[in-house]
């Protein structure tokens, strides 16, 4: 991560649409290898990261802290610059009376986690982890485990403020400009550089989490107890083991929570937590099965079903944070997420079969996640629609573009779709076939930006931008 230089070079003053402000352009140019979240990377980039404004004039795509796991924040081969946001990470307005949040592109989760959790406010809808910026989260859409109750953050969205493909600053909301602005919502970075975002936060009673653990026997009683946990509680996912098979297939642990009240809180705030660096690069072999299979059985026997108790947030929303770069531990190559939902109108059997096509391709995922999601967002490539999201951790291999694109073809069968934040893999005829939606965003995209300026690597990948 770039880290903010002592001493400014530059002061710069500003009039614009909110006013006069003053700010300092940070001269920040680094070359370097830049990479997805699951290690896919390109060499001989040139990073930068400065005063949005600035630099978004020329550039073809802006990046956050690279969490997204494949190819969406890396930049196409023939423009390999990309600007990065996390020192534009100010806080413009804040209204405590209403909860209305405005900030840079930059601004971090964790930054609101810190500044803004002790204060009684939140983010509605957060992802598994704190280390992505507000942009990213706009440009992805992100959900949680609360999507059945509260939907993707795009829901909460009051307005982006965006330099688009012309050069030109355009404040876009349901009001205002509102095709651009569900463009946008969940597209990727592609319909234009979001420069600042205003946010509805959420009020919260504490800042710790009232949650309980359900241990299951199988994928089918996996499925019972979501569906019936979703009626009383905001958040709801768990793990699956899916190396078992028969009747073990899907034995999993299901957690399921909610903000705390005042009187059943801790007095005090969540302490810091620990976290533990994953050092190097492991070999190959310490994400196979072998390894898989004893950590599944570990996992499903430590977690025995609980009572309701007091659990600290980022345990409950972030466990992987915990443990610092824990993608090296896929070894050289780096893994890939394969991220879908099966609609409600597929059934549970969609889920089961999904497995069984996983194990059939010898790709059986070390680490499966199952969340419950309610109705489809308004961004036009939003990714949830009711259902059940199915996420797996895979290691690349030789086959790995085999297991994706038979695992595409059964989700366009039943009517799902995948998330583009996660993907490395999937082809072009793949995904026009799981999303009715794409001619409309395509159209929007090119009403502002009709020579194709702004594209990424993945973009070129799933779309046919020019490489």
């Amino acid at each position: 991560m770039l880290e903010r230089p002592k001493v400014p070079n530059e002061r710069v003053h500003h009039d614009g649409h909110h006013g006069r402000r003053t700010f300092y352009r940070f001269r920040h140019v680094t070359t370097s290898t830049l990479s997805g979240w699951g290690r896919l990377s390109v060499t001989g980039q040139e990073l930068r990261s400065e005063d949005l404004e600035g630099l978004t004039r020329d550039a073809v795509l802006t990046r956050g802290l690279g969490r997204s796991y494949g190819d969406s924040s890396l930049p196409p081969p023939s423009h390999p610059i990309v600007v990065a946001t996390p020192l534009a990470d100010r806080i413009l307005a804040f209204d405590d009376r209403d909860g209305v949040l405005r900030a840079e592109a930059g601004y971090s989760l964790q930054s609101l986690y810190r500044g803004f959790l002790p204060r009684g406010w939140f983010t509605p809808v957060t992802p598994g982890t704190q280390f992505v910026t507000l942009g990213g989260m706009v440009a992805a859409d992100i959900h949680g485990k609360n999507h059945h109750c509260d939907g993707t953050i795009g829901r909460h969205v009051r307005s982006i403020r965006l330099r688009v493909a012309s050069g030109d600053i355009i404040e876009c909301s349901r009001a205002q400009e509102p095709d651009l602005f569900r463009a946008t919502i969940g597209g990727m970075g592609l319909t234009g550089h979001i420069l600042d975002v205003e946010l509805q936060l959420s009020r919260v009673p504490s800042p710790w989490i009232w949650s309980e653990r359900i241990r299951v026997a199988n994928i089918d009683a996996y499925l019972d107890a979501l569906k019936e946990s979703a009626a009383g509680w905001s958040f709801t996912m768990g793990w699956i083991d899916c190396l078992s098979q028969g009747p073990l297939m899907g034995r999993g642990v299901l957690l399921r929570g909610r903000w705390a009240t005042a009187t059943e809180a801790p007095r005090q705030f969540p302490r810091t937590l620990t976290r533990i660096p994953v050092p190097f690069v492991c070999p190959s072999w310490v994400m196979g099965h072998t390894v898989g299979r004893v950590f599944n059985e570990g996992v499903y026997r430590w977690n025995r079903s609980s009572s309701p108790r007091i659990m600290h947030p980022e345990l409950f929303f972030y466990p992987l944070d915990s443990l610092l770069d824990w993608n090296r531990l896929y070894g050289p190559r780096g893994f890939t997420q394969y991220q879908c939902v099966l609609p409600d109108a597929a059934g549970r059997a969609a889920v089961r079969q999904l497995l069984e096509l996983l194990t059939r391709q010898g790709a059986a995922s070390f680490l499966c996640v199952i969340k419950d999601c309610g109705d489809e967002g308004e961004g036009l490539l939003s990714f949830p629609l009711k259902g059940t999201s199915i996420a797996l951790d895979l290691p690349v291999r030789d086959h790995t573009q085999q297991v994706v694109d038979t695992l595409n073809e059964f989700v366009i069968s039943v009517g799902g779709r995948i998330y583009l934040a996660k993907d490395a893999f999937t082809r072009p005829e793949h995904f026009r076939a799981m999303e009715p939606r794409l001619p409309h965003w395509q159209a929007i995209r090119r009403q502002w930006d009709p020579a194709g300026k702004l594209r990424s690597a993945q973009s070129v990948r799933v779309f046919g931008d020019p490489a």
